[in-house]
């Protein structure tokens, strides 16, 4: 499978990189960063005007993806988004292009995360009088809170609890309501990434974690993505559709 890899020099982007050349089965056409400083011939300062490829897999800035999008329409390549943050305006830009090319988009690339969403929303269905509260932890530099991921679960929840109303950290004086779901957010050292789900019914209390121990496994899951992708006809696609 021929790859072009946006946001080729950011830490996602080079261990993206580092499994396609590790590969028997992926070949990196060509990488692309504003940063490229030619120290590898393959990763240009800007994506070429045209280019041979089965798939292209964003890991750059969510700011970036309309610009993305319009590339892989014109060329018509499946475009992988691994970015997070997206506004309102770029998540209907993802809507739009998945009308003309396959597009895979996920706050996040980790299988085990697809696993949480999937148990997250069954306990919050099989536990409706319980409360719901969310953890997320990163690294220090991490820009976008809550994380994607989290808001990712919390849209899951609400398939089930579709009153709920999403509270993004908690201070001041006043009870919570039955229909909040909780978010908070840390964010300490070089934690790679961790989510917590918390059920609590006044009886027994749920706790759903799932801890990422390296980023290799966000790249991992972008290839995964980038395979079920090629293989498909233009819509949009989430890991629930990778893993159903």
């Amino acid at each position: 499978m021929k790859i072009i890899v946006n946001g080729a020099c950011g830490r996602m982007g080079a261990e993206l990189i580092k499994q396609i050349d590790s590969s028997d089965t992926h070949e990196l056409v060509c990488g692309a960063d504003i940063r490229a400083d030619g120290t590898d011939a393959r990763i240009v300062k800007e994506l070429p005007q045209s280019a041979c490829a089965d798939v292209i897999i964003d890991f750059s800035h969510h700011s970036c993806v309309g610009e993305l999008l319009g590339y892989a329409e014109k060329n018509a390549i499946p475009a992988v988004i691994a970015t997070t943050g997206h506004t309102e305006e770029e998540k209907a830009r993802i809507i739009s292009a998945a009308k003309r090319i396959p597009v895979f988009y996920s706050a996040n690339m980790s299988l085990g995360i697809a696993v949480l969403s999937d148990f997250a929303r069954r306990a919050a269905e099989l536990f409706p009088d319980a409360e719901i509260e969310i953890v997320e932890t990163h690294h220090d530099r991490k820009l976008d809170s809550p994380s994607g991921t989290a808001l990712l679960l919390a849209e899951r929840i609400k398939e089930v609890r579709p009153k709920a109303a999403f509270v993004c950290g908690r201070s001041g004086q006043g009870k919570r309501s039955f229909d909040e779901i909780g978010i908070h957010s840390l964010r300490l050292g070089n934690v790679v990434g961790e989510h917590t789900v918390i059920l609590d019914n006044g009886q027994e209390t749920i706790t759903l974690t799932h801890k990422a121990q390296s980023r290799s496994l966000f790249a991992s899951g972008a290839l995964k993505a980038a395979e079920f992708l090629a293989k498909r006809e233009r819509g949009l696609y989430d890991m629930r559709s990778l893993v159903e």
